[in-house]
């Protein structure tokens, strides 16, 4: 079948509004009609060389749709049900997922190479074969993607809400409640409350929290999270330290939670810092993954006992989490509605995209056309 897809074909290049052939479904893989895709920022970093992918590629990978075809061996799902895509495919038996660590499958090895596990790809134009990001490119209209890749979830939730727990808001949740491990009466501090560090907002809070403390830049983004949970928000990293100085009495933050688009040497030198004695820093922002961004004194981490760790899909199990973080939208505890600042069409992903860069989204997302 023929589907319109938004592609990057190098560096440093805009999305190019493609039609390209799709490949159905083979064994154990499914045909989606994608509704919505997040418009998260780890695409960008496809473009500008921070995660350079195989080109050509099918960006985005923050996606939920409607099952319209099966291929041989499927059971987790039929047509006609309702989906949202974990970016983290998760096949359940390999050494992670069978102790619990559904995040870090062996199949999400070769995400950014943009084939299915089989090596070979479902998006063609002539001879050249597509990519699609984290095996999903849900910048198409449709696609051909493994059944590993999609949580079922209820119909009755508007799949244009529903796309955002597949990255951003679990990610962002679980590097609070999971990562950091936050508990009741802990100080808390957040670099960046963008699509996933509003989300630690509300895990933090939601967790028990005494002090929530964003950090960004940008006034917008500040007046979020203190609407979502944040009880104060600094526009700069020595602001949130003088601060927590003050609210602690000295003894210094127990989470510091990186969730910036880039993260730098700076942002986790502040990180490592604001926290006291056995405090834990969590990154889950990312950065080119050759630059060493990590610089601290061994001595304090070892005297203090701080920890440093990473983060991926917040440290928990998608196929749980996806469902888990719906139940919390329908009773109330997670908002998800009040995340989505603008929604765009497919041919404005470019533009999209820049609003981003430019500061004002939360998140945007992609309504395909039906």
């Amino acid at each position: 079948m023929k589907t319109k897809a938004a592609v990057l074909t190098d560096l440093r290049k805009p999305f190019e509004i493609v039609e390209l052939d799709l490949d159905g479904p083979k064994e154990g893989e499914v045909l989606i009609r994608y509704v919505a895709a997040g418009l998260c920022h780890s695409d960008l970093h496809l473009s500008d060389g921070d995660l350079p992918p195989r080109f050509p590629i099918v960006g985005g990978h923050e996606g939920a749709g409607i099952i319209e075809e099966v291929g041989p061996g499927v059971t987790k799902v039929k047509p006609g049900d309702h989906v949202v895509c974990s970016f983290i495919p998760n096949c359940g038996t390999c050494r992670y997922c069978s102790t619990g660590r559904q995040n870090l499958c062996d199949m999400g090895a070769t995400i950014l190479e943009g084939h299915m596990p089989d090596g070979t790809f479902r998006f063609h134009q002539g001879d050249t074969d597509f990519g699609a990001m984290c095996m999903l490119g849900t910048f198409a209209q449709h696609a051909t993607i493994s059944q590993h890749s999609v949580v079922k979830v209820d119909e009755d939730i508007p799949l244009e809400t529903a796309v955002l727990v597949g990255c951003g808001v679990p990610s962002g949740w679980g590097t609070a409640t999971h990562a950091g491990d936050i508990r009741a009466g802990d100080t808390t501090v957040i670099y960046g409350v963008g699509g996933l560090g509003i989300n630690s907002v509300q895990g933090a809070k939601v967790a028990g929290a005494k002090h929530v403390i964003a950090v960004d830049p940008l006034e917008f983004k500040r007046e979020t999270a203190l609407k979502l949970g944040a009880t104060h928000a600094f526009a700069t990293a020595q602001e949130a330290h003088d601060a927590v100085a003050e609210l602690t009495r000295g003894q210094g933050a127990d989470q510091a939670l990186i969730l910036v688009g880039t993260v730098d040497e700076d942002v986790v030198s502040a990180a490592f810092d604001v926290i006291g004695k056995g405090g834990t820093v969590v990154v889950t922002g990312l950065a080119d993954p050759a630059k060493a961004t990590i610089h601290v004194s061994g001595a304090v981490l070892t005297l203090w006992e701080k920890t440093i760790k990473g983060s991926l899909f917040g440290s928990g199990n998608p196929q749980y989490d996806i469902t888990k973080m719906l139940g919390l939208y329908q009773s109330g505890h997670l908002k998800l509605d009040e995340l989505i600042t603008q929604k765009y069409r497919l041919e404005d992903v470019n533009q999209g995209y820049q609003d981003l860069i430019d500061g004002k989204n939360i998140r945007g997302v992609i309504v395909h056309d039906s």
